[in-house]
């Protein structure tokens, strides 16, 4: 989804970046799709994904697994990430041996989606592109902040709550992990991706230390 497609920030940084979604189309296989969604959530599970969540209910970050499963409904969209090329190839490749008739996308960096489509023997039905911010762009967040805040496409964290966990890092009252975690928690879709935040932060942590 179009939401997912703005994310920025280094590309090396983004190749460890993935977007899954399962979605429903209105009319056609939106009755009854706990089970089919359950599926989606086993195999998801199975190869490792590291956050992911029922914008109903939240993140698996902020809320278990059993209540994000107990609060699935016919309105219910399921989104996560995955941090690996390899995660992205054995989850296409499962989901297609399921056949569960549900839409799957994928989102992320095109040299490396393509590829593992190819891999996992699926044909992309269509390709949306994001073609950048215009406009006064100076009038967006340094960035590295934006690297971060753009992980939720529905900009459901404050830059200057990305700044405050910075800051909190840099001093040494929390660990990279944790911050991500905080920041994680904000995004109800559950595709903020904590492990590559995780990385930015350190980044710009051990920078302000070198100016210090």
């Amino acid at each position: 989804m179009t939401h997912s497609l703005h994310r920025s920030g280094d590309i090396e940084s983004q190749k460890s970046d993935y977007v899954w979604f399962m979605y429903q189309t209105k009319g056609v296989n939106d009755v009854n799709i706990k089970p089919k969604a359950l599926e989606f959530i086993a195999v998801a599970e199975a190869v490792g994904s590291e956050n992911w969540g029922d914008v109903k209910t939240g993140p698996k970050l902020r809320y278990s697994i059993e209540e994000i499963k107990d609060g699935i409904s016919d309105k219910s969209r399921l989104r996560g990430i995955f941090t690996k090329k390899e995660q992205v190839v054995d989850f296409l490749k499962q989901i297609k041996e399921k056949d569960l008739g549900m839409s799957v996308i994928i989102s992320g960096v095109l040299s490396e989606v393509i590829p593992a489509c190819k891999e996992a023997g699926v044909t992309p039905h269509s390709i949306n592109y994001s073609l950048g911010v215009w406009g006064r762009t100076d009038k967006l967040p340094d960035d590295t902040t934006l690297a971060i805040t753009t992980m939720c496409g529905h900009h459901m964290i404050p830059p200057k709550f990305v700044n405050y966990v910075m800051r909190r890092v840099t001093k040494g009252k929390i660990t990279p992990e944790e911050g991500a975690k905080m920041l994680a928690e904000f995004c109800y879709c559950g595709i903020f991706n904590h492990v590559r935040c995780a990385d930015i932060i350190t980044e710009r942590a051990a920078a302000e230390a070198d100016k210090s």
